[in-house]
C-alpha cells in the first residue's frame, strides 16, 4: 500500500533513517514498500537489504520534483527499470535540466502522476494516477469507468509523528535559508504524510476497492534484486582473464628484474606467492588497471606516489605502483590481501593537485563514462551544525547561537528549548551530497544499474551512493588523490630542468637513503617545506630520535600521529629509544612481537599482531579492528563486539587483568588515526624525495613550495627559508616578474600573485604587453602601454615594482598621479601614435626609509623582503639567540622572537588550555616555547608579530625549549 516513502536522503525533507523507515513499515503491517526519495537513490541498496531482512518486499523508485513542485513518482518494474530511472535522473541532474511534465519511459518503469495535476486525456500503459487519502472526496464526479483502472493509492510517508513533522518544517526552512515563520504551505509536506496502518488505509478507500487492488497489483509487478556477494567491478583488462593473468605475470617479472636484479630468490618466491593469491581472489584486473594509471601518468610526465596498504605488495612494487620495498621493511602481503579479508584491497594513488584532474579525466575516457564515476559521500548534520542551523532559522543573533553551541541554554526560553529538543533528532542526518576525496568506481556493467549520478562544481560525475554502500554491493574503489607535496616535487624538478638543464631522477630512493647530506638534514630538523616532516612537532621528534635513516623515519612518520601521541606511547617510544635496557616490556608477548618498536604499538600491523597473539583473536576480527582504526566501523555495536572478543580472548589466555586493560587502552587510542607500516613507509619515501631536492636544489625547491601554496607554514616563512639559501630575492618587478615566483638568471623575483589587491586583468595586460613589445623603459612608458589605473600603479610602486628606474618610491607615486590621466576610450589603442612628448618633473629628493619599505611589504605582500627584525622596536643585541641557549639549561632567560605559529593543546588532568609556540630569532634560527595553562591565560598570544618572553630553558633528548613564564608583545619602530 505504500508507494511513496522517503528517508532523510530526501535532503532537508524526510526524517526517517533507512532502518527506521523499514521498522515503521513493519509495525504498520506493510508487506511491500517502495522507497521513493526526492531526486535520489542513495540508500536504495541499504533499503533492499533491510527490507528483505524484515520480510518486506522492497520496491525501488524516485519522487521527481522541480524544486518544490511534485512532478511524478517512478517505480522500477525490475532492475532494468531501476537502471533506466537512474539514467533519466542522472541526465537531468548532470545537465541541470528541469524534469519534463511527461517523461518518456518504456514498460520497465511505472509512472504515477499526482491527482492534483488533473486527469489527462490519455495515459500510457505504464502510467497511473495517484490518489491520496485526503483527496478521496474529490473523486466524486470522476468517470471511474474511464480512469478507475489507472488509479492507485499514493500515501506519502515523510515523517514519524508530530514531533518529526515539526523537525521537517525546520529542515525546510534550513533548505530555503528562511526564518521558519516565513514558510509557505507549498514549501512543506502535508501533516498527514506518516505511516497509516494498512487496515485503516484500506478502510479509507472502502468505496473504491478497485484502487486498493490496483495498488497491490502494481506492487506485485515490481521487484528489485541484488546479489551483494558478486564482484561488480571491471572484470577484464585485455581480451580474457587468461590474457590478463599472463600480462600481469610478464609485467611483474620484468619489474622484479629492474628492482632486484636477476636471480633474487627471496623476491622471486614472494612474487610467485602473491601472484597466486591475486589470481585466486580475482584481483588481476584491479592490479592491471592501477598499473595502467601510473604508466599513463609516467608517460605524461606526472609524478605520483602509491601509498596505503597496497605498498605491502611486492607485485605493486615491481609494477612501480609504489616505491616501498616490502622485503626491506618486512611488510606482509596479507595486511593488503588475504583469503579471509572481508573488504576489497585499496591502492591510494597520489598525484600533484595540478595533475590529478587530468588523470581522473583519463580514467573516464579510458574505461568509458558509462562505467566510471567518482564516489560520492554525505555531509551530515552534527551537534554544532544542527544547533547553528536551527538557531539561524529561528532568527537568533550569532552571539546567542555561539553560546548555544557552547551549551549555554537558558531554561524557560522557548527557542532554546526548541533547539535543545530538535538538534539531537537531526544528528547524522545527511545534509547534502559531496565528493569523496579520491574514490573512483570502474564497473563492468553501466553504473546506472547501481546508482544515479550528479555533477558538482568540480566537473566530474559523482555517484549518489557512498563508499560503504559501494563496498556492500561489490564495488571497490580506486583512490586517485591530490597532494600539494607532490606539486612541490614536480615543479621543483621542472625548474631544475629549466634553469640548470639537469634531469632529476626522483625515484632513486636507495641513493637518497644512503646520502649523508640528507641524513644530516633529517637529524638536525632542516626540513622546512618537505612533505610530512616540516611541522614543529615533527622536527622536534626527528631531533629527539636522532633520525638519520629510512627505518627510523618510517617509525617517526607513524608515532607523530594523534593516536600514538594521545595514548602517551609517543613519549614512551622516545624514552625507550634513548634509554635502551632501562625499561620493562608490558608483557612477554609484547616483547616478542614488538622488539623493533621497543614494545610500543606504532603501526596498524602491530595492533593486529597483538590482537591475534596476545588476545587470541581471529584474523577476521583483527581485520575488522584494523578497519575500525581507519574510521570504518559501521556501528558502535560492531566496536563493542570486537572489544568483547578481545577481552574474552585475553582472559582465556590468562593474561593479567590490569595488563589487558592497558593493552586495550593503547589499542583503542589508535581509532581513526594510526597508519599501516606500508603507509608510513610511503610517506617516508616522499619525505626523502622532497628532502633530496631541498638539499641539492634549495632555491628551486623553495620556489616550487611557494608556487604550490601548500605546506604547514605561511608563505612568509617559505620566503624566509628561500632567503636563507643566499639567493638574491627581488620584489615584484614589472620587467622580470611573472604571475608566479620565478628564477631569472640565478636570482628570484616574487610573483605578481602575491601583490594583495593587484587585479588579474592588470597582471595579464602587463605581461601581454611586455611579451609583445619588450621591457618597459620607465614610468611613463609603462602607463602609456598598459593604461594602468592609479590605484593599481600605486600597489606596484609601493612593493618596488619600478625600482629599476632608480627613482625613489615617493617620487614615483607623485609622478604617477600626473601620468595616470583618464584615458579616452576612443584612442586607448593608439599608444603615442603621434610621438607625444613625455612629461618631465623636477621634484625635491623624496627618499623612503627602510622601515617604510618593510611596513609596505608587510601590508601588500604580507611578508618582508628583508630581515623583519630591522623594524622591531627593541635592541636585538640585548637578547640571547637560539644558538646561545645550550649554555643556559635550567636557567631563566629573556628572548625576543617573531611568531611563526602556535599549537593548541588541552591538559589531560584538568582539561585546561595550553599552547606551544614556534618563533624565529634575530639570526633567523628557530625558538620553541611551551605555555602552560597559567602562563597562557595570563600572557596570551595576540596575533602575529614580535614578542619578548621570559622563561626557563629546558632540554629533553637534545631538544631545547623555553617554558614561558611571562610574555609581552613588542611593537615596530615608528616612521620618522
Amino acid at each position: 500500500m505504500y508507494l511513496n516513502c522517503k528517508t532523510y536522503f530526501s535532503y532537508r525533507w524526510g526524517t526517517f533513517s533507512t532502518s527506521q523507515l523499514v521498522e515503521a513499515a513493519g509495525q504498520a503491517g506493510a508487506t511491500s514498500l517502495a522507497l521513493t526519495n526526492i531526486n535520489n537513490t542513495s540508500d536504495i541498496w541499504s533499503f533492499v537489504k533491510l527490507a528483505q531482512q524484515a520480510g518486506i518486499k522492497p520496491v525501488a523508485g524516485v519522487e521527481f520534483r522541480n524544486q518544490d513542485k511534485l512532478c511524478y513518482v517512478m517505480l522500477a518494474k525490475n532492475n532494468e527499470g531501476f537502471a533506466k530511472i537512474n539514467r533519466f535522473l542522472s541526465q537531468h541532474l548532470v545537465n541541470k535540466q528541469a524534469f519534463p511534465d511527461l517523461p518518456e519511459m518504456d514498460q520497465d518503469v511505472y509512472i504515477i502522476y499526482p491527482f492534483a495535476h488533473g486527469l489527462p486525456d490519455h495515459l500510457e500503459a505504464n502510467a497511473f494516477i495517484g490518489i491520496q487519502a485526503t483527496e478521496i472526496n474529490k473523486l466524486f464526479g470522476v468517470d471511474m469507468k474511464r480512469y478507475g483502472q489507472k488509479m492507485v493509492i499514493l500515501q506519502p510517508v515523510t515523517f514519524q509523528n508530530k514531533t518529526y513533522y515539526e523537525l521537517h518544517q525546520f529542515l525546510r526552512a534550513i533548505d530555503k535559508n528562511e526564518i521558519i515563520s516565513k514558510l509557505q504551505p507549498g514549501d512543506i509536506a502535508g501533516k498527514h504524510e506518516f505511516f497509516v496502518a494498512a487496515g485503516r488505509l484500506i478502510a479509507a478507500f472502502k468505496d473504491y476497492p478497485l484502487l486498493v487492488s490496483n495498488t497491490f497489483q502494481l506492487l506485485d509487478a515490481c521487484s528489485i534484486q541484488m546479489d551483494f556477494k558478486i564482484d561488480k567491478n571491471k572484470k577484464i583488462f585485455t581480451a580474457s582473464k587468461e590474457d590478463d593473468y599472463e600480462l600481469l605475470v610478464k609485467l611483474t617479472y620484468e619489474g622484479m628484474e629492474k628492482r632486484y636484479g636477476k636471480n633474487n630468490v627471496k623476491a622471486g618466491l614472494r612474487v610467485a606467492q602473491e601472484l597466486k593469491v591475486i589470481s585466486d581472489l580475482n584481483f588481476v584486473t584491479y592490479f592491471l588497471i592501477a598499473q595502467n594509471i601510473v604508466q599513463e601518468a609516467s608517460y605524461r610526465g606526472y609524478y605520483h606516489v602509491g601509498r596505503g596498504s597496497g605498498a605491502n605488495s611486492i607485485v605493486a612494487y615491481c609494477l612501480r605502483i609504489t616505491d616501498v620495498d616490502p622485503i626491506e621493511l618486512d611488510l606482509y602481503f596479507e595486511r593488503f590481501l588475504n583469503s579471509s579479508r572481508t573488504s576489497p584491497p585499496d591502492f591510494d594513488l597520489d598525484f600533484s593537485w595540478q595533475d590529478r584532474d587530468d588523470m581522473i579525466d583519463y580514467v573516464f575516457k579510458r574505461y568509458g563514462k558509462e562505467h566510471v564515476a567518482l564516489l560520492g559521500m554525505f555531509s551530515t548534520f552534527q551537534g554544532s551544525s544542527a544547533i547553528r542551523e536551527l538557531g539561524k532559522v529561528l532568527g537568533l543573533p550569532k552571539m546567542e547561537i555561539d553560546g548555544l553551541v557552547e551549551g549555554q541554554f537558558h531554561s524557560g526560553d522557548k527557542n532554546h528549548e526548541k533547539i535543545k529538543m530538535l538538534a539531537p533528532l537531526m544528528l547524522d542526518f545527511p545534509n547534502h551530497l559531496s565528493i569523496h576525496p579520491g574514490g573512483m568506481l570502474i564497473c563492468e556493467e553501466p553504473i546506472f544499474g547501481y546508482t544515479a549520478l550528479d555533477l558538482p562544481p568540480k566537473g566530474f560525475r559523482i555517484t549518489q551512493i557512498d563508499m560503504v554502500v559501494a563496498e556492500d554491493i561489490g564495488l571497490y574503489k580506486f583512490d586517485i588523490l591530490s597532494q600539494r607535496g607532490l606539486g612541490h616535487i614536480r615543479e621543483a624538478i621542472d625548474i631544475v630542468k629549466q634553469t640548470r638543464g639537469i634531469d632529476v631522477d626522483i625515484h632513486a630512493i636507495e641513493k637518497f637513503k644512503k646520502d649523508p647530506k640528507l641524513a644530516e638534514n633529517i637529524r638536525s630538523g632542516n626540513t622546512i617545506g618537505c612533505f610530512y616532516i616540516e611541522s614543529p612537532a615533527m622536527r622536534q621528534l626527528l631531533k629527539k630520535l636522532r633520525c638519520e635513516d629510512y627505518l627510523r623515519l618510517v617509525a617517526a612518520s607513524s608515532i607523530i600521529r594523534p593516536g600514538v601521541g594521545q595514548s602517551g606511547m609517543m613519549q614512551q617510544y622516545i624514552y625507550r629509544f634513548n634509554n635502551p635496557g632501562k625499561f620493562e616490556y608490558l608483557h612477554p608477548v609484547m616483547e616478542e612481537l614488538l622488539q623493533e618498536t621497543y614494545g610500543i604499538m606504532v603501526y596498524q600491523e602491530d595492533v593486529i599482531k597483538v590482537c591475534i597473539h596476545f588476545a587470541g583473536m581471529s584474523g577476521e576480527d583483527a581485520d575488522i579492528l584494523r578497519r575500525g582504526m581507519s574510521g570504518k566501523f559501521r556501528s558502535k555495536q560492531e566496536m563493542e563486539r570486537v572489544s568483547e572478543s578481545f577481552h574474552q580472548g585475553a582472559r582465556s589466555l590468562c593474561r593479567p587483568e590490569p595488563i589487558i586493560t592497558e593493552v586495550w587502552r593503547q589499542i583503542s587510542s589508535f581509532a581513526g588515526y594510526s597508519f599501516s607500516k606500508a603507509h608510513s613507509a610511503s610517506y617516508a619515501v616522499e619525505s626523502y624525495q622532497s628532502l633530496f631536492l631541498k638539499s641539492y636544489y634549495p632555491v628551486e625547491f623553495m620556489v616550487a613550495v611557494i608556487n604550490n601554496f601548500g605546506g604547514f607554514y605561511s608563505r612568509e616563512l617559505y620566503f624566509h627559508e628561500l632567503a636563507k639559501t643566499g639567493v638574491k630575492v627581488h620584489g615584484p618587478c614589472i620587467n622580470h616578474s611573472v604571475h608566479l615566483t620565478s628564477i631569472v638568471r640565478g636570482e628570484v623575483y616574487v610573483g605578481f600573485i602575491h601583490v594583495k589587491g593587484l587585479e588579474k586583468k592588470t597582471i595579464d595586460s602587463l605581461l601581454d604587453n611586455r611579451a609583445k613589445n619588450g621591457r618597459y623603459i620607465d614610468l611613463q612608458d609603462f602607463v602609456d602601454r598598459t593604461h594602468i589605473t592609479e590605484e593599481q600603479l600605486y600597489l606596484l610602486v609601493k612593493v618596488g615594482g619600478l625600482g629599476f628606474t632608480g627613482i625613489p618610491k615617493r617620487e614615483l607615486l607623485i609622478q604617477g598621479s600626473f601620468v595616470c590621466r583618464p584615458v579616452d576610450k576612443r584612442f586607448s589603442g593608439m599608444d603615442n601614435l603621434f610621438g607625444e612628448q613625455k612629461k618631465t618633473f623636477k621634484l625635491p629628493s623624496l627618499e623612503q626609509t627602510m622601515i617604510e619599505d618593510r611596513i609596505q611589504e608587510l601590508e601588500i605582500l604580507e611578508f618582508p623582503l628583508g630581515n623583519i627584525f630591522e623594524i622591531v622596536d627593541a635592541d636585538v643585541k640585548q637578547f640571547p639567540l637560539a644558538r646561545d641557549l645550550e649554555g643556559h639549561i635550567n636557567q631563566q632567560v629573556t628572548c625576543l622572537g617573531y611568531l611563526i605559529c602556535t599549537k593548541y593543546a588541552v591538559t589531560k588532568k584538568d582539561k585546561r588550555t595550553m599552547k606551544f609556540g614556534s618563533w624565529l630569532d634575530a639570526s633567523g634560527a628557530w625558538l620553541d616555547t611551551v605555555h602552560f595553562p597559567d602562563s597562557n591565560a595570563m600572557y596570551p598570544f595576540k596575533g602575529r608579530g614580535f614578542y619578548q618572553f621570559t622563561g626557563k630553558v629546558v632540554m629533553e633528548f637534545g631538544v631545547i625549549t623555553i617554558v614561558v613564564e611571562t610574555m609581552q608583545k613588542i611593537g615596530i619602530k615608528s616612521v620618522d
